[in-house]
């Protein structure tokens, strides 16, 4: 695991999984997502500045396993787990569920606020996108943003139809989110390519809102044409966007994506 300073007293962490967030100052220990229990648990140890303090919060950005998997490590040292009010059913609702999983004990609809005094900690929900529980939390001194995997930065995303994910929703959510934080915030992404990374700028959002409405595009054009479904999925690489394509030998996430996209807009019909 490799813990990056930000701004301020907050930073990011690699590992296994979602990327984490965090605040460690004099005043306030605060995670952003968890991982999975292996890696939380090198995480609670190796956080900078911890000194064996327990956390204020840890704050799930949304339901999936390589999100929360660890919430079982930071239930006994953390003063509660806050996630949206969609999260915990969401969670408990997945296809294979851990016997010890934990969800959120604080949970709120449109936003949550806790004032540490020399940071402050905001999250807030903007509607349904990756999934219908997706937050985006600020520590707003600072001006980092961790967006959680409302950005796969420059990677083919997940798109949890199942869990309540729009396609048409999350390109608005992307928008929002320029717009609701200043210029110059940094932002915090679930994932990312190796050559783009795990944190950036407003400039990788409108790259994601880009990759989404070429994605709808593309689809919406080929059902128009009368393309089936199931030719439609074999694409592996989208005209335009060279830079979400996989890894060698890696498998595209492309023909799921285009599916989802088909079903979206074909709901109903």
């Amino acid at each position: 695991m490799e813990f990056v300073p930000l701004r301020g007293s907050v930073g990011l962490a690699t590992g296994r999984g979602g990327t984490i967030g965090w605040l460690a100052d004099a005043e306030a220990l605060v995670a952003v997502d968890a991982q999975f229990p292996d890696t939380a648990a090198t995480f609670v140890e190796g956080l900078p500045g911890r000194a064996g303090r327990r956390f204020d919060h840890l704050i799930n950005t949304h339901h999936h396993g390589d999100h929360t998997g660890g919430n079982s490590v930071f239930r006994p040292i953390a003063g509660s787990i806050v996630a949206h009010a969609n999260v915990p059913a969401l969670q408990r609702g997945r296809a294979k569920v851990p016997e010890n999983e934990v969800v959120a004990d604080t949970t709120f609809t449109d936003q949550w606020r806790r004032d540490f005094g020399s940071e402050v900690v905001a999250a807030r929900y903007f509607g349904p996108a990756h999934t219908k529980g997706d937050i985006a939390v600020h520590f707003e001194k600072a001006n980092v943003v961790h967006v959680g995997d409302l950005v796969f930065n420059r990677l083919y995303p997940v798109i949890d139809r199942p869990g309540g994910a729009s396609i048409a929703g999350w390109i608005g959510v992307l928008e929002t989110l320029v717009k609701t934080y200043s210029a110059d915030a940094v932002y915090i992404f679930g994932h990312g390519s190796a050559k783009f990374g795990v944190s950036g700028s407003a400039a990788d959002l409108w790259a994601m809102r880009d990759f989404l409405t070429a994605l709808l595009e593309h689809v919406q054009r080929a059902i128009g044409a009368g393309v089936p479904r199931e030719e439609l999925v074999k694409l592996q690489e989208l005209p335009g966007f060279p830079d979400y394509a996989p890894a060698a030998g890696a498998t595209s996430r492309l023909p799921m994506n285009l599916g989802v996209a088909y079903d979206e807009l074909t709901a109903g019909t």
